[in-house]
C-alpha cells in the first residue's frame, strides 16, 4: 500500500510496529499436512509480472490525464502549471513547468503524470509474451486522483484517463446512482478493460486486480456525500466517524483514515467485518469485474490482490471468499501481509486466501544474496526457506508470489548497489532508509556490472526455487531507483532514446547514468523464464537440499516431478567452486541449456548451473 510523501516520516515506524518481521521458529509440520489444497491449479508455479498502469506505457496520448484530474490527490496542487511528463526524462531533473511552482523535486513527483494507460498494456502484450510471464497484477485501476490509484472514487469504474474517452465517461457515471448496480453503466474505460481481460486470457495468460477495501478515498461518492449531508447520508453509516459537524457546540466532523491519512477514510466494520452497506457496495463491484454482464468467468478477471489486508477483519475475508470463489472456484486470491508464519496462518487455513505476497521470501533472498558483510549463510538461507515451504497446507508453497522487490519497496536494482545497510526484513527502519528523500546517502546511481551479477543471481533463484515468481515492471529491462517514489519510474522500452540520468534530487548533478534498455538482462531473465515454463519440475516438483556449503557459499537443491529431475547449484562466492556429490553419478545429467552431458562440475563465481535428466 502506498501512502503520500507528506505521510511517510509518519507511516513508516506504525508499519514497521504494526508488521514485526522477524520470522518465526519452524512451524509443526502435523499442523500444516492437516490441511487439504484449497488453491487453485492455474496458479501454481506461474511467472507473475506486476504493473503499475500509469508508468508502464502511454499507448493513447489522446486520454491523458489533465491538472484537474488530479483534484484531492498529494500534494493538492491542481493549480499549478501542468503537463504530462516526458516519458524519457531525467528522474531527478525539475521540468520548466515544475520549476514555475518554485516546489522541491519530491513535490514535484507527487504531481507528475505520465500517461500511462490500458491501451498501453494492451498494446505491449506481445512484450510480455516474449518475455514469458503468463500472470499479470495491476496495482488499481480504479477512478482515482492519484497516480498509484489506492485512493478510489469508486470500485466499480476504471479511471476515465485509462480509457479513450474521459469526459464522455465521466458525464455517463454522473447518471448513475451508485447504490443501485442495476443503474451502473459500462464507460468506454471500462470496456477497454474488459478488452484486455479478453485479449489476456486469448494468449493463455491470466489477470488479476488490486483490490483496496479497507478504505476509499475522500473525493469518493460515498465520502463526500458523508460530508456534505452528514447523519443524513445514505452512506452515514459506511466510515469510522468519530464526531458529526454540529454548530450549535462547535464540534467538528472527524473520521478516521487509515494510518491517520485523512484522504483515505476507513471503511466501517464491526464484530461480522465490513458493515453491510460498503459490504453490499464491494460485492456487487466483485461480481461486476468477476462476470461482467453476466458473461461468464471466462471474461472477468482471474482473482485479486488485497491492499493492507492486514487491516480488514478476517470475518469479512471469510465471507468475501466465498462470494468470490463462488463467482469462479478457480479465482485466486493473494494478500498484502508482511507477518512472520504465525501471524500469516491464520490467513491461508483455507476459508480466506490462497497465497500472499511473499515478502518473508524477499527477506530470506535479500540476507543471502544483497548483503555482502551482513549475509546471511546458506545454511542460514535454506533453514529460512525451509520454515516457509512447510509453514502452510498443501498447495501455498506453489501460490506464494515469490517478489523480491515491489511498488512499495527499493528496486532490486538499488538494492544490490546498496548493501549492508538497513535489512529489508527490518520493514520500517528499511522503507526510510531506502528513499532518498529521508537518507541523502542511499546510492540512487546505476548499478554496476558487479551489482548487476547478484542482480542476475536473484532472477535466477526466482525462477528455479518453490513458488510462483513475480517480477516488478521493468526489473527485466535493467531499471533502477530506490523506495517509493523512485521505484515507480516509466518504464523503460527498447525503441525509445531517454536522458541520462544526471541530476541529484537537490538539482546538482553528477557523471551521466547512461537510461536505456538492457537487452543482454533482459535475455537473462527470459532464458530463465522459459527454462521454468519448460519444467513441471521446477513450477510444481519437490525440493530438495542437496549442498549447504557455507565456506565457499555454494546452494544445492534438486525440483523433481515424476521422472524428471532437476539440479540446481548456486555459487554465490567470489571464486569458482568445484561441486562434488553423489548425485552426479547415481543421474545421468545433462546442462539444461546446452543440453551437453555432464560428469563434473565447477560453478562460475557469482553464477549458477542448471542441469537436468536427459
Amino acid at each position: 500500500m502506498t501512502v503520500p510523501t507528506l505521510f511517510r516520516r509518519l507511516t513508516a515506524p506504525c508499519l514497521g510496529l504494526l508488521l514485526g518481521l522477524a520470522l518465526s521458529s519452524r512451524p509443526r509440520p502435523a499442523q500444516a499436512q492437516a490441511q487439504a489444497d484449497f488453491t487453485p491449479t492455474w496458479s501454481k508455479g506461474v511467472v507473475w509480472y506486476q504493473i503499475f498502469p500509469e508508468r508502464f506505457h502511454n499507448g493513447d496520448p489522446s486520454n491523458d490525464p489533465q491538472a484537474a484530474d488530479q483534484n484531492g490527490a498529494y500534494p493538492f496542487d491542481d493549480s499549478s502549471a501542468f503537463q504530462i511528463h516526458p516519458w524519457t526524462s531525467d528522474w531527478y531533473r525539475l521540468q520548466p513547468y515544475e520549476q514555475q511552482n518554485g516546489k522541491d523535486i519530491y513535490y514535484n513527483l507527487q504531481r507528475r503524470r505520465y500517461g500511462g494507460d490500458v491501451q498501453g498494456i494492451l498494446d505491449k502484450l506481445d512484450y510480455l509474451q516474449q518475455l514469458g510471464v503468463n500472470a499479470l497484477y495491476l496495482t488499481p485501476v480504479f477512478w482515482s486522483p492519484s497516480s498509484h490509484k489506492y485512493d478510489a472514487l469508486c470500485y466499480h469504474h476504471a479511471d476515465p484517463t485509462f480509457g479513450p474517452d474521459p469526459a464522455g465517461d465521466k458525464k455517463l457515471m454522473a447518471t448513475e446512482n451508485p447504490l443501485d448496480p442495476q443503474t451502473w453503466v459500462w464507460t468506454k474505460a471500462d470496456l477497454l478493460v474488459l478488452k484486455l481481460i479478453d485479449e489476456v486470457h486469448r494468449r493463455n495468460m491470466h489477470l488479476i486486480f488490486d483490490g483496496v477495501f479497507n478504505h476509499l478515498g475522500a473525493q469518493s461518492f460515498a465520502f463526500r456525500d458523508v460530508e456534505k449531508n452528514q447523519q443524513a447520508s445514505p452512506y452515514a453509516d459506511w466510515f469510522m466517524v468519530t464526531s458529526w459537524r454540529n454548530a450549535a457546540t462547535g464540534t467538528p466532523f472527524a473520521y478516521k483514515g487509515w494510518f491517520g491519512v485523512k484522504t483515505l477514510p476507513e471503511l466501517k466494520e464491526d464484530s461480522t467485518g465490513i458493515v453491510a452497506g460498503p459490504k453490499q457496495y464491494i460485492f456487487h463491484a466483485t461480481q461486476r469485474w468477476m462476470n461482467p454482464m453476466n458473461k461468464g468467468a471466462a471474461h472477468g478477471i482471474d482473482g485479486w490482490r488485497l491492499d493492507v489486508a492486514y487491516d480488514v477483519g478476517h470475518p469479512f475475508w471469510k465471507s468475501w471468499r466465498q462470494w468470490v470463489k463462488r463467482l469462479n472456484p478457480q479465482a485466486y486470491l493473494t494478500a498484502e501481509l508482511v507477518f512472520p508464519v504465525e501471524q500469516t496462518r491464520p490467513y491461508l487455513r483455507g476459508d480466506e486466501f490462497d497465497a500472499t505476497m511473499n515478502y518473508n521470501f524477499a527477506f530470506a533472498v535479500h540476507d543471502f544474496f544483497v548483503q555482502e558483510a551482513t549475509a546471511s549463510s546458506v545454511t542460514q538461507l535454506d533453514a529460512r526457506l525451509r520454515a516457509l515451504r512447510e509453514a502452510f497446507g498443501p498447495g501455498v508453497p506453489l501460490n506464494m508470489q515469490n517478489l523480491v522487490d515491489s511498488h512499495d519497496a527499493t528496486r532490486i536494482g538499488s538494492a544490490v548497489a546498496n548493501p549492508d545497510g538497513k535489512k529489508f526484513g527490518d520493514w520500517g527502519a528499511y522503507f526510510s532508509w531506502s528513499q532518498k528523500s529521508n537518507n541523502k546517502s542511499y546510492n540512487a546511481r546505476k548499478p554496476t556490472p558487479a551489482q548487476r551479477k547478484k542482480q542476475r543471481l536473484i532472477a535466477a533463484f526466482q525462477q528455479l526455487y518453490v513458488g510462483s515468481p513475480m517480477l516488478f515492471y521493468g526489473d527485466e529491462a535493467g531499471m533502477w531507483g530506490g523506495n517509493d517514489p523512485d521505484c515507480r519510474k516509466p518504464m523503460v522500452w527498447a525503441d525509445q532514446r531517454y536522458e541520462a540520468e544526471t541530476f541529484n534530487p537537490d538539482q546538482s548533478t553528477h557523471a551521466p547514468d547512461p537510461v536505456g534498455f538492457e537487452a543482454d538482462l533482459f535475455a537473462w531473465y527470459q532464458r530463465f523464464i522459459a527454462l521454468r515454463r519448460s519444467s513441471p519440475a521446477i513450477q510444481r516438483g519437490a525440493f530438495t537440499t542437496v549442498a549447504t556449503d557455507d565456506a565457499r557459499q555454494l546452494y544445492a537443491f534438486r525440483r523433481t516431478l515424476g521422472k524428471e529431475d532437476v539440479l540446481v547449484v548456486f555459487n554465490r562466492g567470489p571464486r569458482p567452486a568445484a561441486f562434488t556429490h553423489a548425485v552426479l553419478t547415481e543421474h545421468t545429467y545433462q546442462d539444461a541449456f546446452t543440453r551437453q552431458r555432464v560428469t563434473r562440475l565447477t560453478v562460475p563465481a557469482m553464477d549458477v548451473v542448471v542441469l537436468r535428466t536427459k
